[in-house]
């Protein structure tokens, strides 16, 4: 992979990568404001999926599980902007600024339609990756809370999000991992996002599945990838993506070990009617 990557701050960063197709489970503690110039964006949820291209520009909520694949698009690499709102930052911000009242905002996914302030707001950004010196804290700041702003200015419910800084609380954990089991997590953050420690974590995975996590997780997979080859006809360099394993080599592998044979056989069954 040529990642050309460049950092204003940790918090905001111009990443351009030219391989053609770039894979990577995501789960980002904070808020993420993200703009695509070129190429193209898949994210698989473990509900739906969302396609991004040039242009675009969406917020991406935190503690959310997802499949990030970024493709060159058009001869051109994949090239985006990426604006990270950290919880102290949110802090500082709303003791500044009263949230507005209302409901708590849908963690989910926001689309902003390639709207015109937030575009010239991440744009303007754009000669400060070209500046041989660090670019002072204070103007980080006025450019993330510029942002935060015109984010404000343009949906009135934003605030149910952004100023929500409640920790994930103690939550169903079958229904969870039942969803959630094809992205490829640790188990630390799997049992942060359901509400518990580590140790409580695989305690009560253990009495609710009978088995311990890894083994409940690979035989999920190998599931999924078993029914979308036979059934939906899909590639296995398709397959092994969507169903959590970290490549094709390691994929092929375990599947053969589980089933008997590889995924390329079981296709090559199909499209001959066995």
């Amino acid at each position: 992979m040529i990642d050309k990557t460049r950092y204003l701050s940790t918090d905001i960063k111009l990443s351009c990568i030219e391989e053609k197709t770039f894979r990577a489970e995501v789960q980002l503690e904070h808020h993420s404001l993200v703009w695509i110039i070129s190429g193209e964006t898949k994210i698989v949820l473990a509900d739906s999926t969302y396609i991004f291209k040039a242009g675009d520009i969406f917020l991406f909520p935190r503690n959310q599980l997802a499949t990030n694949i970024n493709y060159a698009k058009n001869g051109l690499p994949h090239k985006a902007i990426a604006m990270h709102f950290t919880i102290k930052r949110l802090q500082d911000f709303y003791a500044r600024n009263k949230p507005a009242p209302g409901q708590v905002y849908p963690h989910k996914i926001r689309i902003f339609d390639k709207h015109p302030l937030l575009e010239n707001c991440l744009a303007s950004m754009l000669p400060y990756f070209d500046l041989k010196v660090p670019v002072p804290e204070n103007l980080i700041t006025i450019k993330i809370e510029e942002a935060v702003n015109i984010l404000r200015l343009i949906d009135k419910d934003i605030d149910g999000l952004l100023a929500n800084f409640d920790k994930p609380g103690k939550i169903d954990l079958a229904g969870f991992m039942e969803q959630n089991y094809m992205f490829n997590m640790t188990m630390d953050k799997f049992g942060y996002l359901t509400g518990r420690s580590l140790t409580t974590f695989k305690r009560d995975f253990k009495n609710l599945f009978h088995t311990t996590p890894q083994k409940w997780l690979t035989q999920k997979r190998l599931e999924l990838a078993h029914y979308q080859l036979s059934e939906q006809k899909k590639k296995p360099s398709e397959v092994y993506v969507e169903a959590g394993f970290e490549n094709l080599s390691h994929f092929t592998f375990i599947f053969k070990k589980h089933f008997g044979y590889t995924p390329t056989e079981l296709t090559a069954q199909k499209k001959g009617g066995l």
